[in-house]
């Protein structure tokens, strides 16, 4: 293994190959406190399952970890990088890098602040949200993003509206496109035609240097395997999203590595239709675990009771006591595990879970 931080150029080929990178969740305890033990050995899980990098601090990690009266912040970005390396000195036989993102979120005083804690912290890029401002015009956005881009690279980040974010259109990915140390794109709008949108507006500005990444968790596999087409002069050349930085790939995260393998696999052949039933099977489990039918009210929770069936977490419990699995969600957890028994990854998690947890 590398003995010091992966390059830029190192990170960012990285990024290109494609990667599962799990948003991380919050480990807690029935009093609603860090449980570092089980925080732990998530991180833990992530890094043996084989994913590329994890993502802290984003809306998995429950964006209340900012608030003073929890004061989590920085002791949850400094849990999840110092046990990455300390899990990744394990394997001396790992040579890729792993890629540490930090989210950052609200006005651009309060998102260079965070960028700056986790540059201290070793972290390489910020997934920045822009759900906070959301009155400010794209002109105004951009400008936050280049501020924010003088700290660490950006992982730019299109957050569907019904979690917090807000409309992006092609000018404003043309405009994004332009800052230099923009690496990444989470693309997670949840909308077809706005997924084409960002795909369009990054490849009309001939950057073919910024990794494209899949958050829409309805459509994971579909987003894998097009081919998107460019309006290039080569009417045979297309873009493609290379991996996912998901909520859906906190939990059978071993799983979901074999099955990007898979995808890479299939990139440049017919696509296997098993490939597409398994897209539909993610897509009809995540509407159980994310809770679409109570627009995604449970989207937490139902990552947490996975997690707790598993024995990685303790309870399902988030930092506000009022947000907890909805309605009919643990029978329709129970449903999609009885459908689709193979997404899981229960045998992997039961093998190494004492190691994780001491």
């Amino acid at each position: 293994m590398r003995s010091g931080p992966p390059s830029a150029e190192a990170l960012r080929r990285h990024l290109h190959d494609g990667q599962v990178i799990p948003a991380h969740p919050l480990a807690l305890t029935a009093q609603h406190t860090l449980d570092e033990r089980r925080q732990r050995a998530l991180t833990r899980y992530y890094v043996d399952a084989g994913a590329g990098g994890i993502a802290v601090a984003v809306h998995t990690t429950q964006f209340a970890i900012r608030e003073p009266r929890h004061g989590l912040l920085r002791p949850v970005l400094e849990l999840a990088a110092e046990t990455a390396r300390s899990a990744r000195a394990t394997r001396p036989h790992e040579r890729r890098p792993f890629a540490l993102i930090a989210g950052a979120i609200g006005d651009t005083r309060q998102a260079v602040a965070e960028s700056e804690l986790a540059a201290s912290l070793g972290y390489d890029m910020v997934l920045l949200s822009l759900g906070a401002l959301r009155d400010a015009s794209e002109p105004e956005l951009v400008r936050h993003c280049r501020a924010v881009a003088e700290v660490l690279p950006l992982f730019g980040f299109y957050l569907q509206p019904a979690v917090g974010g807000r409309v992006l259109g092609y000018d404003f990915w043309r405009a994004f496109a332009e800052i230099e140390r923009a690496w990444a794109i989470k693309i997670a709008p949840f909308d077809r035609y706005r997924t084409v949108d960002v795909v369009r507006a990054i490849t009309d500005a001939g950057r073919d240097d910024i990794a494209l990444y899949t958050g829409n968790d309805d459509a994971i596999v579909q987003d894998l395997l097009t081919p998107f087409p460019t309006s290039g002069e080569e009417s045979t050349a297309t873009r493609r999203i290379v991996g996912g930085l998901l909520g859906q790939w906190a939990m059978w995260t071993r799983n979901a590595v074999r099955l990007l393998e898979r995808v890479r696999a299939q990139s440049h052949r017919a696509v296997d239709g098993a490939l597409l039933g398994e897209g539909a099977a993610l897509t009809d489990a995540n509407g159980a675990i994310f809770d679409a039918a109570h627009r995604f009210a449970g989207c937490i929770p139902g990552i947490h009771e996975v997690l707790r069936r598993q024995g990685l977490l303790a309870g399902t419990w988030c930092l506000d006591p009022a947000e907890v699995l909805s309605p009919g969600q643990a029978a329709e957890i129970d449903r999609v595990g009885r459908a689709y028994p193979w997404l899981a990854d229960d045998d992997f998690v039961r093998e190494h879970l004492d190691r994780w947890l001491a």
